[in-house]
């Protein structure tokens, strides 16, 4: 298994320590790389206003653990990851699956440092995107957001960004859009500089339809609630268990499991539940081309009519028109 340490940042001056890293070489915006190590692109791009962008579509040839050390703490990274195969993202406290098939979206404090391990014949595609903190302070004070909270929510002594989850249905329309770009000319960097704004403006919204949670999160609580979400994930085809249970299993009183639940993922033990319940009743749908009854046994929703009108809810049509456009 081969091991690189690299950073990342809101400017470009990561880009060519993260090349020398990979023995590779900068040609443009391209990230050239041997083929023992990956096939692929690699393209990274300043998108302005504190901005910048990794984008990644690469097999990976070889096993390879990145560890991410970042040396400035200004900025928050937004991972989306569309991995096929095997990836986990981890630190001393926690360790899951990333990808289709696991979270494929996380929000990432620049103050932690990370363990990225992919697999050998793993394909990935990825868009990560880097914003400076004060861009968010900036948006918020714009927006009259979080008056009493931005100073606390700005202080890492106070606060820390996290999240995991899966992404958002705006998001993944933005997403496959893009992928249909190819990576040449200009008009490929006007596609990536408009995709990571969408992605980012997306990501604001999200703030702004969820409470901020300000919370210096502690390590071994943080690792609680990451295993808690990937229970939950891992038994979609089951009914809810009770907070109370799955508060016990944390060590935590309902009422801290509950806010530090919300801070981590941005919803409720509930809503990640269904959410993610709902995600994989769409791959059921469309990739494993299983019918709607199949569904609705395989993850337990227990009545055929209610599962029609949570599709609907969540999707915004019905699973027949759904599969009919699949």
């Amino acid at each position: 298994m081969k091991t690189i340490e690299h950073s990342f940042g809101a400017d470009l001056t990561w880009v060519k320590p993260y090349t020398e890293s990979l023995n590779g070489k900068i040609e443009g915006n391209f990230i050239v790389v041997p083929e023992e190590i990956n096939t692929g692109v690699r393209y990274f791009l300043d998108c302005g206003d504190g901005v910048t962008a990794l984008y990644i579509d690469v097999k990976y040839n070889t096993e390879i653990l990145f560890l991410q050390k970042n040396t400035k703490d200004d900025f928050v990274g937004i991972y989306y990851d569309l991995t096929h195969g095997e990836a986990n993202i981890s630190n001393n406290y926690f360790l899951y699956n990333l990808g289709c098939y696991g979270y494929n979206l996380s929000i990432i404090d620049s103050i932690l440092d990370t363990q990225y391990h992919v697999k050998e014949g793993t394909r990935t595609f990825a868009l990560c995107i880097f914003i400076k903190k004060i861009n968010i302070k900036n948006y918020a004070e714009k927006h009259h957001l979080f008056r009493d909270q931005i100073d606390k929510i700005m202080d890492p002594e106070k606060n820390v960004f996290i999240k995991f989850d899966r992404i958002s249905f705006k998001s993944n329309l933005i997403l496959e859009e893009f992928r249909k770009a190819k990576p040449l000319g200009s008009t490929f960097d006007l596609s990536l500089i408009a995709t990571a704004h969408l992605l980012v403006s997306d990501y604001l919204d999200q703030m702004l339809k969820n409470s901020i949670i300000v919370e210096k999160v502690n390590q071994i609580d943080f690792l609680s609630i990451i295993q808690t979400q990937d229970f939950l994930i891992q038994n979609g085809n089951k009914p809810f268990p009770s907070i109370g249970k799955i508060a016990r299993e944390a060590n935590m009183s309902e009422s801290k499991f509950k806010k530090l639940f919300c801070k981590i993922t941005g919803l409720t033990p509930n809503v990640f539940f269904m959410t993610n319940k709902m995600h994989r009743a769409k791959e059921l749908l469309s990739e494993e081309k299983r019918t709607i009854s199949e569904v609705v046994d395989e993850l337990n929703f227990g009545d055929y009519s209610y599962f029609i009108s949570r599709f609907k809810k969540h999707y915004g049509v019905s699973p027949y028109t759904f599969i009919r456009k699949a």
